[in-house]
């Protein structure tokens, strides 16, 4: 049932194709995507008036709206600060912490972000993130995770893995660099060599981090 209402559900939604401007709105997306959360939550009212249309005896789902945390409205001028949330699947490292900069290590480069940053959204890859505070910058090395960059300086980095760069012992670094390589070259299986190459890749980010 749920199948066919959510089919119904497009059928009705009314798209004007009487001209070209009609025609563009119907090959473009129903929402724009943003990284940056609305100041005020609102329902998402287009699908509630749908879904009553098509089953209007069953009370429409949440949706994703329904469990957003507004955030703080977008300033009139860039603020000083930068506020960072960093966490781990087991920890938050940083919460509502105002800094200078962050720059984290994204798959496309070495991302800077500073209070005003455009919204973005970046993924992360194996190397250093620096949290930079006055004269003080704290590092630490993330296996990988996602960084989301919001329009109101507000950033929130979510790592699978991460430690503060003095935390690392360089020789076990070196010690599982080699294990790793010599796994690479006697895999036996392509699951076997893939495996033991994400081993080699994140030991060489650790390597260059304590190096570099």
């Amino acid at each position: 049932m749920f199948r066919h209402a959510a089919k119904n559900l497009l059928r009705h939604r009314p798209v004007p194709t009487t001209s070209a401007a009609g025609a563009a709105a119907a090959r473009a997306p129903s929402r724009t995507f943003s990284a940056d959360a609305p100041a005020v939550q609102t329902a998402d009212a287009g699908f509630v008036e749908a879904w009553k249309k098509v089953v209007p005896n069953i009370d429409p789902p949440k949706t994703p709206l329904s469990f957003m945390e507004p955030r703080p409205a977008t300033p009139a001028s860039i603020p000083s600060k930068l506020t960072v949330n960093f966490v781990l699947p087991y920890a938050s490292e940083l919460s509502k912490k105002e800094v200078d900069m962050v720059i984290v290590p994204a798959t496309t480069g070495e991302l800077g972000v500073l209070p005003g940053h455009v919204a973005t959204i970046a993924e992360l890859k194996p190397g250093v993130m620096s949290v930079h505070d006055g004269n003080e910058v704290t590092k630490y090395f993330v296996s990988s995770g996602f960084a989301f960059v919001h329009a109101n300086s507000f950033a929130d980095i979510i790592a699978v893995e991460a430690i503060p760069l003095d935390r690392i012992d360089a020789s076990l670094v070196q010690k599982g660099l080699a294990e790793f390589t010599q796994k690479v070259n006697s895999a036996s299986t392509d699951l076997e060599k893939a495996e033991a190459q994400i081993g080699v890749d994140v030991h060489s980010a650790l390597n260059l981090a304590l190096t570099g």
